[in-house]
C-alpha cells in the first residue's frame, strides 16, 4: 500500500508556461504512474488542436476548459510514489486569474517545487510565488531550472549557473538561505534529469529532480497543537446526517470527542469520521477527512467555519493585528481599504482600519511609524477588522490558521501572517 509510506504533499508554482505541467507529467509517466499509451493519445489531440508539445500538461489539465485555453485553471490532485516517499501532488496554476486556487494549494504544502524555464530566468510570477510559498509558510523548497533543452547554446551550464544567482538573490531577499535550498537542471519534455540521469548534461554532477524530492524531509505532524479543522464543504449523506469535509490542519480528533465550530456556535460529540470511504476512530493533521458531529445541521455550519476542542475553540477576531508583504497593487493601500481576505478555508472582506509601521524587508527593522500608504514592496505591520465574524489564529502559535493571501480585482495584492488577535466577545 502506499499509505505505508511517509506522506509529503508537493506543490508546483512558477511563471506560467515555465513548464510546471510538463514536469509532472514527465514525473508521472518514468515513474510508471502514468502509461505511454496516454501520452500518445494526448500528443495526438494535443498536435490536432495545434498545440504541440502539450501532451504531458494534458495529464493534469484533465478539464476541457483548460485543454481548449492551455492553461492550468483547478487545482489538480495527483498521487505518485518513489522508493522512499508518497507524494501527492498539488498542480499550482501559474496564470494570474488562479492564484487564488494556487493559496488554497499552497497553504497546503509541505514543500515547493519553483518551475524556471531556462532560456527566460526570473520572471514576474517567479517572484509572486516564491513570496507566496515563503509568506504561506512553505519550509522546504526545490528549485527545478527547466527547458535547458531550449538554452543557448543547447544545455548551457552558463546559462543555469546564471538563473541559479538570480533566484539565489530572490531567496536571499525572503530570507532563505540558497544554501538550503535544491537546485536542479532539468528538460520535462525531452525527459532530462527529472527521473533519469541524461548525457545531454555531462557537467551536471547533482541529483535528479526525483532524488531531489527524496532528500525532503518529512515535518512534524503539528499533533501536539489544538485541533483546528477548517470546514471546506458540509454534505448531508443518507444513513449518517450532515457530513463536514476539510483537512485537519492541527490536533487530534477522535471518535467521541466534544468539538465546536467557530464563529457559528454549533457543537457536539464527534459520530463517526471517514478518510477515502473508510471509517476511522482517529484522524491526524494532513489527513482530508468528513466526520459527524451530533446535533450539528447542513445549515448551522457552512466553508470557512473551523471546526475545534470544546474547551478550546477556535478564535473569532474582532480585529486582528498582521505583518504584510505587498505583492503587487496598482496604485496605494490606505485606511479604509476593503479587499478580500484568504484564509484556510475561508473569504471574507476585511478593512484596513490601521496602517502602523512599515519595515525593511531585507532587515526586518523598522524603517517608518504611521506610515500614509502603502505601495507594491512594501512590507509593513497593519491592524485588520473583519467585516464579518471570521477565525484567525496567532501565526506564531497556530501558523496553519495564522496564515492569509489579500486579493482584490482578480489578483493577489499581498500576503502575510496574524500576530495579535482582539477577541469577538
Amino acid at each position: 500500500m502506499a499509505t505505508e509510506k511517509p506522506h509529503l504533499n508537493l506543490v508546483f508554482i512558477g511563471h506560467v508556461d515555465h513548464g510546471k505541467s510538463t514536469s509532472v507529467g514527465r514525473i508521472l509517466l518514468d515513474t510508471g504512474h502514468i502509461q505511454q499509451h496516454l501520452i500518445d493519445k494526448f500528443r495526438k489531440e494535443a498536435e490536432a488542436k495545434g498545440k504541440g508539445s502539450f501532451e504531458f500538461a494534458w495529464v493534469m489539465d484533465n478539464l476541457k476548459e483548460e485543454r481548449e485555453r492551455g492553461v492550468t485553471i483547478d487545482v489538480a490532485h495527483k498521487k505518485f510514489t518513489t522508493d522512499k516517499y508518497y507524494f501527492t501532488i498539488i498542480d499550482a496554476p501559474g496564470h494570474r486569474d488562479f492564484v487564488k486556487n494556487m493559496i488554497t494549494g499552497t497553504s497546503q504544502a509541505d514543500a515547493a517545487v519553483l518551475v524556471v524555464a531556462g532560456p527566460e530566468g526570473v520572471m514576474a510570477q517567479t517572484k509572486e510565488h516564491l513570496f507566496l510559498a515563503k509568506t504561506l509558510g512553505v519550509k522546504q523548497m526545490i528549485i527545478n531550472v527547466n527547458k535547458m533543452d531550449a538554452t543557448q547554446p543547447k544545455y548551457s551550464e552558463e546559462k543555469f549557473n546564471a538563473v541559479k544567482a538570480e533566484i539565489s538573490k530572490l531567496l536571499t531577499m525572503v530570507g532563505t538561505k540558497p544554501d538550503d535550498v535544491q537546485f536542479v537542471p532539468t528538460s520535462a519534455f525531452v525527459g532530462d534529469n527529472v527521473v533519469n540521469k541524461s548525457d545531454n548534461l555531462p557537467w551536471w554532477k547533482g541529483p535528479t529532480l526525483v532524488e531531489c524530492l527524496n532528500n525532503l524531509e518529512i515535518p512534524q505532524k503539528p499533533t501536539k497543537l489544538p485541533l483546528r479543522i477548517p470546514v471546506q464543504d458540509v454534505y448531508s449523506i443518507t444513513g449518517i446526517g450532515t457530513v463536514p469535509v476539510g483537512r485537519v490542519e492541527t490536533g487530534v480528533v477522535k471518535v467521541g470527542d466534544k468539538v465546536t465550530f467557530a464563529p457559528s456556535g454549533a457543537g457536539g460529540e464527534v459520530k463517526s469520521i471517514e478518510m477515502h470511504h473508510e471509517m476511522m476512530e482517529k484522524a491526524e493533521p494532513g489527513d482530508n477527512i468528513g466526520y459527524n458531529v451530533r446535533g450539528v445541521g447542513k445549515s448551522d455550519i457552512r466553508r470557512g467555519d473551523v471546526c475545534g476542542p470544546m474547551g478550546n475553540a477556535p478564535t473569532v477576531a474582532k480585529s486582528f493585528d498582521a505583518q504584510i508583504a505587498v505583492l503587487s497593487h496598482p496604485s496605494v493601500i490606505t485606511t479604509g481599504y476593503t479587499p478580500v481576505f484568504h484564509l484556510h478555508t475561508a473569504q471574507v472582506a476585511c478593512t484596513f482600519m490601521e496602517l502602523t509601521k512599515k519595515m525593511d524587508p531585507k532587515t526586518g527593522q523598522v524603517k517608518e511609524e504611521n506610515p500614509q500608504f502603502l505601495k507594491t514592496g512594501d512590507v509593513a505591520i497593519v491592524k485588520i477588522q473583519p467585516t464579518r465574524p471570521l477565525v484567525i489564529e496567532k501565526a506564531k502559535e497556530i501558523p496553519q490558521l495564522g496564515r492569509f493571501a489579500i486579493r482584490d480585482m482578480g489578483t493577489t495584492v499581498a500576503a502575510g501572517m496574524c500576530l495579535d488577535i482582539e477577541k469577538k466577545e
